[in-house]
């Protein structure tokens, strides 16, 4: 019986089948811990639903989160949370970015292999952003760590996370958008033992 559960989180054009998963899987499961890494929903507003709906049921211990699986994360309360390069505007990003067919980078349970970024998709994006950072007191501010890389070429919320959270939930790391092995090892893992008590 694994003791203790972590729920990552992963990021747009991704899936739970991210390698940084797998590592994290690899690392945490000698140390008696679950790590459950689904693949999240494409639409944004059945996204915020369907991890609601997971944490409610799974009750984990720590929540892990990337890109735009952290802008979700953020909003999931009640629960210790490290967010890793959030993109807390994905609206904007993707409107910048243009519309149309996106490959996932990571393989999906249900085989799908692209998506389409449309306008309602960008619209569901707006809609679920003005729900974050509402209601944060003091215990939530606690809840929350921010990893920044400080090479991320794609996405920087540092200001937005500093606002609301404070400097002192900030970690810079040496790094880029994306997490590789030295990252996930040296800089996020020993964080998500820490939050753990491992």
């Amino acid at each position: 019986m694994l003791a203790k559960k972590v729920l990552y989180i992963h990021g747009f054009a991704s899936a739970g089948s991210t390698g940084s998963a797998t590592q994290m899987r690899a690392h945490l499961y000698p140390k008696g811990v679950q790590v459950l890494s689904p693949d999240v929903p494409v639409a944004p507003l059945q996204a915020i639903a369907f991890l609601r709906e997971l944490v409610a049921a799974e009750q984990p211990d720590l929540i892990v989160a990337t890109s735009m699986g952290a802008m979700y994360a953020e909003q999931l309360r009640g629960v210790p949370r490290i967010l890793v390069n959030p993109s807390f505007h994905m609206a904007r990003l993707l409107t910048f970015r243009g519309l149309g067919r996106r490959e996932f980078r990571n393989k999906r349970q249900d085989g799908q292999v692209d998506f389409k970024v449309d306008k309602q998709m960008i619209q569901e994006f707006q809609q679920v952003e003005r729900e974050s950072f509402r209601g944060i007191d003091a215990r939530e501010k606690q809840l929350v760590w921010g990893l920044f890389g400080t090479q991320d070429k794609l996405v920087n919320c540092q200001a937005d996370f500093a606002k609301h959270y404070g400097r002192e939930q900030m970690r810079l790391f040496e790094g880029e958008h994306f997490l590789n092995d030295k990252v996930l090892s040296k800089v996020v893992m020993p964080l998500v033992e820490e939050a753990l008590g491992l």
